[in-house]
């Protein structure tokens, strides 16, 4: 028994047959165009248009035929289309581009191992600043004032050194101070002085306490280049054992250290106590 199905099936395949097998005849549907547009030219016919240039007489027949043949295309496609569903188009993100390598900084040079052994890790100061290294020409102008002098070295929970750091040279040396602490301190001002023997110029400073609780100032007063650490109100510095160093260009040789140096001023227990000193000279000089 024949289904309605089965006769759709049968003209639809019919349909695609004809379809294949038709091959549609263009050079006659252009005469015809031409024979139509030749009649609106015979005598006695009143143009309404300006006359077309026959080029574009048969630009505009081969557009029509081009349509008619499109139509006809679209009109069987339409009939014998099957049920496949059209292919989807999936759009596909682009690759995105790797990102440029990061660009390495090279690590700024350790200052000397001689860190307090009671602290992190020492960081380079700079006046009223955090970059690393001061400028050597521009001391700071907000410097704080000189500490008494004085040749005690202990007061109270205070201990306190001054050295040249072995590693100085013939064209740079560090002057280090060192002090302990057996109770917290409350306010502390630590303050070095190089004195000017011949070229001597800031090349850094850095201390083995946090950057943060302190502010540095450097300046030129009195032939001396003068390093000063002050802590900030409201911090503390926890007992130990700790150390400001100061760093420097000279003219080149022998540097003599024995008109440099220090003093360290420090309130405990609501009490403040002062030591200070200068820098054993290495051989007679600081070696640098």
């Amino acid at each position: 028994m024949t289904t309605q199905r089965d006769v759709h099936d049968e003209l639809r395949a019919r349909l695609r047959e004809a379809a294949g097998a038709h091959q549609p005849d263009r050079a006659r549907m252009l005469a015809r165009i031409e024979r139509g547009m030749a009649g609106q030219e015979r005598p006695g016919h009143r143009a309404t248009r300006p006359p077309v240039r026959g080029w574009a007489r048969i630009a505009g027949a081969t557009a029509a035929v081009a349509g008619l043949l499109a139509a006809g295309g679209y009109a069987v496609a339409s009939v014998v289309g099957d049920d496949t569903p059209a292919p989807q188009t999936v759009a596909v993100s682009p690759t995105p581009a790797p990102s440029p390598p990061a660009t390495s900084r090279p690590p700024a040079p350790s200052p000397s191992a001689t860190a307090g052994a009671g602290g992190g890790t020492p960081e380079r100061d700079r006046p009223g600043s955090t970059p690393s290294r001061p400028a050597a020409s521009a001391p700071s102008a907000a410097a704080a004032g000189p500490l008494p002098a004085t040749d005690d070295t202990e007061a109270g929970p205070l201990w306190s050194d001054g050295s040249v750091d072995p590693h100085s040279n013939d064209f740079w040396a560090q002057s280090n101070v060192t002090f302990k602490t057996s109770t917290e301190l409350t306010a502390l001002t630590v303050q070095l002085r190089v004195a000017q023997t011949g070229g001597v110029s800031s090349a850094g400073a850095w201390r083995s306490l946090p950057e943060g609780d302190f502010t540095f100032t450097l300046a030129e007063r009195d032939g001396f280049l003068v390093y000063t650490w002050v802590l900030k109100e409201s911090r503390t510095v926890p007992r130990g054992e700790w150390v400001f160093a100061g760093q420097y260009d000279h003219a080149r040789g022998g540097r003599d250290a024995r008109e440099d140096d220090y003093a360290v001023r420090a309130t405990a227990d609501g009490e403040r106590y002062d030591v200070g000193g200068d820098f054993a000279p290495r051989g007679g000089t600081d070696g640098g």
